[in-house]
């Protein structure tokens, strides 16, 4: 699954019941994946820069932006690439959560698309064995990478569950 706008894919995760380890753990995240840019498709400028569950000031911009940041530590830098974050981190540890007015949307999930094509390329070069070459210590499989990619996009997809049911009164996944 290659496309840069990340459909729900054609596999679900009841699909792969009785498939090999990497199979299944990668069905769960790319399933996540596409969950968390569906609830955020359809939103108007003001709905993506609302934190509408108070006390919490997440909202549907700043969390596309933490997860394409998210997806190119683990799986571009992690992996070897060397590249930068895209935020600069020194001014607000929480900038990724934090646009600014020029940010949108549509940059968002444009960088977004770019860092889960780019992982997904990366991820398929090597084995769950292998480990990170780059990050904190101490150093991760893939396999851990993974399974902590699948329970951040779920935690994350709460989230927007949270948010968008107080925006436009969307439910489910």
């Amino acid at each position: 699954m290659t496309s840069s706008t990340t459909p729900l894919p054609d596999t679900q995760p009841y699909d792969v019941a009785a498939a090999d380890e990497g199979t299944t753990l990668l069905v769960f995240l790319d399933y996540y994946r596409a969950v968390f840019r569906r609830k955020v498709e359809g939103l108007d400028d003001e709905q993506v820069r609302t934190a509408s569950c108070p006390p919490s000031d997440l909202t549907p911009l700043g969390l596309v932006r933490h997860m394409a940041d998210v997806e190119r530590g683990w799986f571009r830098r992690g992996l070897g690439e060397e590249i930068d974050y895209r935020f600069d981190y020194s001014v607000d540890e929480d900038l990724d959560f934090h646009p600014g007015p020029a940010d949108t949307m549509a940059d968002a999930l444009a960088i977004w698309d770019e860092d889960v094509a780019a992982a997904r390329s990366n991820v398929e070069r090597v084995s769950l064995d292998d480990m990170l070459t780059s990050g904190r210590e101490p150093r991760k499989s893939v396999r851990w990478t993974v399974v902590h990619m699948i329970e951040e996009y779920a935690r994350h997809c709460g989230h927007l569950d949270l948010i968008t049911e107080a925006l436009d009164g969307r439910k489910g996944d």
